[in-house]
């Protein structure tokens, strides 16, 4: 458990927690060969292995539970919210917008549960992959004309 809850913190617990009265056996998978065997490996380090994560998990889509997880573990290794969403970014050219959006929607809720964002928050707009309001005028959120 000693790598899971270096990496991950108390959201790897609870995912393991989660798992007691369904599957515990996944659960000691996940922490003896995912955090046991693979991720102390010395081949990378634990932010280039995060880096490899939310590009995987953004490719296959529909793992935004999982995405919730490994951008805050991408955060406890020191990964940069700017890091982060350049991936996320670099991530749209080979697996697509669609789960590009997605994965950068649960970003945003990411980050905003750990106030790092800088503009006005909008998450049912991100969610849904709204750009954000422009005047004629160029100002954000101006409402344009009427």
């Amino acid at each position: 458990m000693g790598m899971l809850d270096r990496v991950v913190g108390e959201g790897g617990r609870q995912v393991i927690d989660s798992l007691a009265d369904i599957s515990p056996d996944l659960g000691h998978h996940i922490v003896a060969w995912a955090f046991g065997d693979i991720y102390t490996r010395p081949q990378l380090a634990l932010r280039d292995r995060q880096l490899v994560t939310l590009g995987m998990l953004t490719a296959l889509g529909g793992c935004e539970p999982q995405l919730d997880v490994h951008i805050n573990a991408a955060l406890n290794v020191g990964l940069s919210a700017e890091e982060i969403v350049e991936a996320l970014l670099h991530s749209a050219v080979y697996c697509g917008m669609p789960k590009a959006l997605n994965a950068t929607a649960v970003a945003k809720k990411v980050f905003a549960e750990h106030g790092l964002l800088t503009g006005p928050e909008k998450p049912d707009d991100a969610a849904h992959g709204v750009p954000e309001q422009r005047s004629p005028g160029g100002d954000p959120g101006a409402g344009g004309p009427g």
